[in-house]
């Protein structure tokens, strides 16, 4: 009896779209008959029953009991289903192809039905022709995303910005689960917000504050910005396109706003007059400006610098899902995205992957040349020779750790690379080699007082993800953990934004010293 008990889970969980089994009446017994319950019907994914109760719903595995009654499924026709709403972009043109690339993996078949924002994949096995699941795309804004999430209307949902505060509130209040927990939420693949010109516009990089006060009303002709006297026409994305990045508000009078970024970029590519900021994954046929900073940085938005959020307008897309357990076809989609092989797929669809690389040190000479331009009074000569000593023959990894706005906690795509470098560290990659978890800061304070921040926030970032490690002997890892502050800005510390870019926890790689 009590080992029967055991595979019940007592939970306070929202009904879900899963399964179009009517919710009947069900009785599910121990094989013994020594233990009952009694109930409606609401899900079977294939491997869990979920019942509504008088105790409350309850979720029983159903490899330890007999269903009986007018609402038990039919256990050898079933086919899995997944609901998945939110986000259009990758919706539309990301997901599709790695719903494909698990299935070739899985030896099904996958078979799309329809098109647009609401569309179907049929999976089947391709030996038996027997059909395995059913994923229905029901796509249109992340806002809506979050309230079918949460409502119960889908199991897994896409966002182009992070799940906000009374979001998760709710979430929570109706039992989906706390979205801010790692388990909930990963990175499904990393864009850019880049300035697009046409071809024709002489325009060839604009600064970070040149942008703010396009976007802001302020400027309304190219010589204002460094070009010549001609007007500047301003295309933006639509307000639920821009939720939660940089340049979410716009107070610029004469604006045209384009529901997607391929439409924005099409309009501008046209326009030797025009300026748009749009995203780096869709902008074929027009040009991107070098973004500048006023104390001498400049950024391009190249993969490495994208991994590494060290480009300041970086914009993930997210998955989320609910608390409650997913079907196993669901469950093993999910682990696919962490493949190499689906990192490739989100390679080629043209957003930036999830793929650990490195960068060598002599790739880094910008950024210590930014370094000694930049050092303050209270950065002296001999700090910066400790730093260079200490990276010298070591690797930059891509993976960065930095932290949300105003708070010490990590940011979304942060907590994402926690637990993607925790599963390359279960699978042995860093065996044999120094791990180092280097922190920086901004300028603000003083100069001692800031390593000392970094360093704690080093170790905090390395705390967080030996947390998070599933199999690892921890005597075969060599960590290090080391802080230079101010030392080596990425931005101008001259506004918020570059503050934030500058507060980083890098992370280096070298040969163990035998």
């Amino acid at each position: 009896m009590r080992a029967f008990v055991k595979t019940v889970v007592l939970g306070c969980l929202a009904a879900v779209f899963f399964t179009e089994v009517m919710a009947q009446d069900v009785t599910l017994s121990s094989p013994d008959g020594a233990v009952a319950v009694e109930g409606n019907l609401l899900t079977y994914d294939g491997q869990f029953y979920r019942v509504d109760t008088i105790y409350g719903v309850l979720t029983v595995d159903g490899s330890g009991v007999i269903c009986a009654g007018p609402g038990c499924p039919d256990l050898e026709a079933h086919v899995a289903q997944l609901l998945i709403g939110g986000d259009t972009t990758v919706g539309v043109s990301l997901l599709p192809a790695l719903l494909e690339g698990f299935s070739a993996q899985e030896g099904l078949t996958a078979t799309q039905i329809g098109e647009g924002i609401s569309f179907q994949y049929l999976l089947s096995d391709t030996a038996t022709n027997a059909q395995i699941a059913r994923v229905q795309f029901d796509l249109s804004t992340s806002s809506a995303g979050f309230e079918a999430l949460i409502d119960g209307q889908a199991e897994l949902i896409l966002s182009n910005r992070e799940v906000t505060p009374n979001e998760n509130e709710r979430a929570q209040a109706e039992g989906v689960g706390d979205l801010d927990d790692p388990r909930r939420s990963r990175v499904l693949a990393l864009d850019a917000l880049v300035p697009i010109v046409a071809e024709d516009n002489h325009q060839e990089e604009i600064s970070v504050a040149d942008l703010r006060r396009i976007h802001a009303g302020a400027v309304d002709n190219w010589d204002d910005v460094g070009g010549g006297d001609l007007p500047l026409s301003l295309h933006v994305l639509a307000p639920e396109q821009r939720e939660g990045l940089q340049f979410a508000s716009v107070r610029a009078d004469d604006v045209e706003v384009h529901a997607n970024s391929r439409d924005l970029v099409a309009r501008v590519a046209r326009d030797p007059l025009a300026l748009g900021l749009g995203r780096l994954s869709q902008v074929a046929g027009g040009r991107i400006l070098r973004l500048t900073g006023s104390c001498g940085f400049s950024f391009a938005p190249d993969q490495s610098a994208v991994k590494s959020e060290d480009y300041p307008f970086v914009a993930p897309y997210y998955v989320y899902t609910p608390g409650y357990r997913l079907p196993r076809f669901a469950r093993d989609f999910l682990k696919y995205l962490d493949s190499e092989d689906a990192q490739q797929v989100v390679s080629e669809a043209g957003f930036g992957d999830q793929r650990l690389t490195e960068i060598p040190l002599s790739r880094q000479g910008d950024r210590f040349a930014n370094a000694i331009a930049q050092a303050g009074d209270e950065i002296e000569l001999e700090e910066l020779q400790r730093m260079v000593g200490y990276l010298t023959g070591a690797r930059r990894l891509s993976l960065t750790f930095r932290f949300r706005r105003g708070s010490t906690d990590l940011d979304a795509q942060s907590r994402a690379n926690a637990r993607v470098l925790a599963q390359y560290m279960d699978a042995g990659r860093f065996d044999g080699v120094e791990l180092a978890f280097v922190g920086f800061s901004d300028g603000e304070g003083p100069a001692d007082g800031n390593r000392r921040i970094a360093l704690r926030r080093a170790n905090a970032v390395q705390n967080g993800v030996l947390d998070l490690l599933e199999t690892t002997d921890r005597s075969r890892l060599d960590l290090g953990v080391e802080a230079f502050g101010e030392a080596l800005p990425m931005a101008c510390d001259d506004s918020d934004l570059g503050r934030q870019i500058n507060r980083r926890v890098e992370l280096w790689v070298r040969p163990l010293q035998r």
